[in-house]
C-alpha cells in the first residue's frame, strides 16, 4: 500500500485511520512510538511477574532456613520491564511505574512468625 495514495485522493482518510490504527504490534511505528515495549505482550509480563514471585520465595526460604548468624540474603532485584514511552516523558508517573522495593530486609524470626 502506497500511503502517498492519501495524497493522490485514491486512499480515504477513513481507510489510512483504521490501517494506522490495526497496525501489528511489531511495526516500525509502534516501535518509534512505544521503544521496546511493543516486544512484550501479556504472556512475557505475565511471566515476568512469575520469575519475580518465584525469586523472592527462594529468599524467603534461604532467610528462613539460614542461621541467624549468618550474613542477610540479598533481596533479588526484579526482572528489567520495558518503560512506556509515555511514562518516561514525565518524571513524577516513572516512580509509580516501578516495583517499589522493601525499606528493610526481614529477619529469620520475622520469617517463622510470619509463616507460623
Amino acid at each position: 500500500m502506497d500511503l502517498l495514495d492519501w495524497h493522490r485522493g485514491s486512499l480515504s482518510t477513513r481507510r489510512l485511520s483504521v490501517l494506522v490504527k490495526h497496525m501489528p504490534r511489531d511495526s516500525a511505528v509502534n516501535r518509534e512510538l512505544h521503544g521496546e515495549a511493543v516486544e512484550w505482550d501479556a504472556a512475557t509480563h505475565l511471566l515476568a511477574v512469575a520469575v519475580d514471585h518465584l525469586a523472592v520465595a527462594n529468599w524467603m526460604t534461604g532467610t528462613l532456613n539460614s542461621d541467624d548468624e549468618a550474613d542477610p540474603l540479598d533481596y533479588p532485584e526484579p526482572v528489567p520491564r520495558p518503560v512506556l514511552a509515555s511514562f518516561e516523558s514525565d518524571g513524577d508517573e516513572s516512580a509509580e511505574a516501578q516495583p517499589e522495593e522493601p525499606t528493610h530486609n526481614p529477619s529469620s524470626t520475622d520469617l517463622a512468625l510470619f509463616f507460623a
